[in-house]
Order: structure tokens, then C-alpha cells, then sequence
């Protein structure tokens, strides 16, 4: 094994964030315009091959868990037999906005994957097509159903509550998701809008969350980890919520994750706005040694925090859908 992915802080890197494509096939309205983003090249994006190398290589260094993400992951072609290699080298889960799961869940289960993060933030199908402008709202339920059935357990809820626009369903998220068996997962939004129209005024914050939650329920705090969300059992459980505070309640002393782009560019941080390119030293012929290298400098590079208070922050100039969520 190579020498750990180590940043200056004393932080190792044990997992990764790994995008299949910059698509999508909804349009939320605080992630991409109605009319959707220039799309990466085909040519510019990973081959299976190359992520699978890539993968294996930052494996051997020390990631033993990687997330697929997009864009859409769902509509990367030929996702169970990627999966399938992946899988050789780490633990595998996947963010979805689930509308290809109700189809893909049992394959992909059975290919290696072993957990599913799904994005619904309304429980209204009238409000998920105002907020997605799609009128997917049932194909996303029928997926979440679908994981369940599969085993990808536990199937996690991801929602952004945004004021005045959805800050009215976080109880019946909650209970929805309880009476199912579903792990909810509330995320503070975050400036990530390819518009750059991120209102900190419009955001829902996590303090704002909990209290809510707590008229309602008995919430006592779960063990964390190096884990982005802070975790509470439900009424002393096993049923469990979580909140992501990445802005009010930032876990950046202890983030363990580095994220690989569609176009293969390693980013130590969601929020970075540097980024080493492995894409262009893999296609010229660079060692596995050599990539690890790369990746080494990069992480060494990890600043300590994503700076969003600071008078200097600037939003990174790639959007969300481009990053990786």
C-alpha cells in the first residue's frame, strides 16, 4: 500500500466522492437553470477503465469507502457492470434523484452496491414539479420503495428545506420517512447555484431544523464520527434523523473526503476552487505510483476549512452538478 492521503492537519482521506457524469434529467430549481448547463464533452469525461483505475489507485492509498454521485449517477451507461469493478476496491454507495431506481435498484444491488442516499424534498406533487420542473414525483417514490425492497439498507432521504418554499413539511417529511423505515437527512443549502443567487437569509439552518423537529419528537444525539451528518435518534429510537449543517455547523475538522470529478479532477473540498487534474497525467501515460503521488500533493494541499464566514469566500466557479454531490 502507498502512503496515506494526509493532509497538513492531520487528516487522512479514507473516502471518496466520485462523479459519473454532470447530467441530469431534472432540473431543481436551486441547482441549474430550467433550461440546464453546457454539459461536459463526452470526450473529456472518464472511461469506465479510467475510473476504475483511478478508484483502485486512491484504494491502495487509503479510501476504503467511495460514493457515486452526478449529475444524475443513474444515467451513466452501463452503471451495474461499472459497479461491478468498482466494487473489487471499496465499499460502494450512490446519491441519486431516483428516478431510474425503481428499475435499477435489484441489479445494482446484486452488482456490489450497498447503500442509496435519495433527494426528494417535498411530499407534495404539485411542489416537486414546481421545485424539479418534472413530473417525476411517483417514479421517485416508486424507487425509494424499490431500494428498500432490494436491501439497499438503510435507504437515506436527502432534503433541502428552503424558506418560504418547502420549510413547511420537515414533520411530515420526518413522520413519512419513520413510517417506512427511511433514514431522513435534512441539508442546509448550501452556494453551490451555477446562478449564484445563494441567500444565507433563505437558507433553513440547522439549529432551526432541530428545534422544529423537537416540538414533536425526543431527540438524543447518536455517536458522529468523522460523518457529515450529526445524527439523533427518534423518540430513543432505532428510527433516526439527521442534519447536515455544512454552513452553521461545518464538520471540517474532521472531514475524511476528497471528490474526483466526471472529468477527473480530484478536489479536496466541496467548496475548493483549486484542482489537480489526474485525467490528463493518466491519458499521458503516468504510473499508478505516479497517480498516487499526485493525489498525495493534492490532499496535502487541504486547506482547514471551507471558509463560507470569511469575508474572502468566493463560491466555486463549477456548480454543484458539475463538483459531484
Amino acid at each position: 500500500m502507498t502512503a496515506v492521503l494526509l493532509d497538513t492537519f492531520g487528516r487522512a482521506a479514507t473516502d471518496m466522492r466520485v462523479s459519473l457524469t454532470d447530467r441530469c434529467n431534472l432540473r431543481c430549481t436551486y441547482c441549474m437553470p430550467a433550461e440546464g448547463l453546457p454539459w461536459l464533452p463526452s470526450a473529456e469525461l472518464l472511461t469506465d477503465d479510467e475510473l476504475v483505475r483511478l478508484v483502485a489507485v486512491a484504494a491502495s492509498a487509503g479510501v476504503g469507502t467511495v460514493r457515486l454521485t452526478g449529475g444524475e449517477p443513474l444515467i451513466r451507461p452501463g452503471l451495474p457492470g461499472l459497479i461491478r469493478r468498482l466494487s473489487d476496491h471499496v465499499e460502494l454507495s450512490l446519491t441519486t434523484n431516483g428516478l431510474g431506481l425503481e428499475r435499477l435498484a435489484v441489479p445494482l444491488r446484486e452488482a456490489g452496491l450497498r447503500r442509496v442516499n435519495v433527494s426528494l424534498d417535498t411530499l407534495k406533487p404539485e411542489r416537486f414539479l414546481e421545485l424539479t420542473r418534472r413530473d417525476r414525483f411517483s417514479d421517485v417514490v416508486a424507487g425509494l420503495a424499490a431500494a428498500a425492497d432490494a436491501g439497499l439498507a438503510p435507504v437515506k432521504v436527502n432534503t433541502v428545506l428552503m424558506r418560504g418554499v418547502n420549510d413547511d413539511e420537515a414533520d411530515d417529511l420526518l413522520a413519512w420517512c419513520l413510517e417506512r423505515g427511511y433514514e431522513l437527512r435534512f441539508i442546509e443549502q448550501m452556494p453551490l447555484d451555477p446562478q449564484h443567487g445563494w441567500d444565507r437569509t433563505k437558507m433553513v439552518t440547522a439549529d432551526e431544523i432541530l428545534e422544529q423537529l423537537s416540538q414533536r419528537h425526543r431527540l438524543t444525539p447518536a455517536e458522529r464520527g468523522s460523518a457529515p451528518a450529526e445524527v439523533w435518534f427518534v423518540d430513543g429510537g432505532p428510527a433516526r434523523v439527521g442534519v447536515v449543517g455544512s454552513v452553521t455547523r461545518p464538520f471540517c475538522g474532521t472531514c475524511d473526503r476528497i471528490r474526483l470529478t466526471a472529468d477527473g479532477q480530484l478536489r479536496t473540498c466541496l467548496f475548493a476552487r483549486e484542482e489537480s487534474d489526474l485525467r490528463t497525467a493518466l491519458r499521458a501515460g503516468a504510473t499508478d505510483a505516479e497517480l498516487a503521488v499526485r493525489m498525495q500533493t493534492a490532499v496535502r494541499g487541504k486547506k482547514a476549512g471551507h471558509g463560507i464566514d470569511s469575508p474572502e469566500f468566493l463560491q466555486p466557479t463549477r456548480p454543484m452538478s458539475a463538483i459531484g454531490g
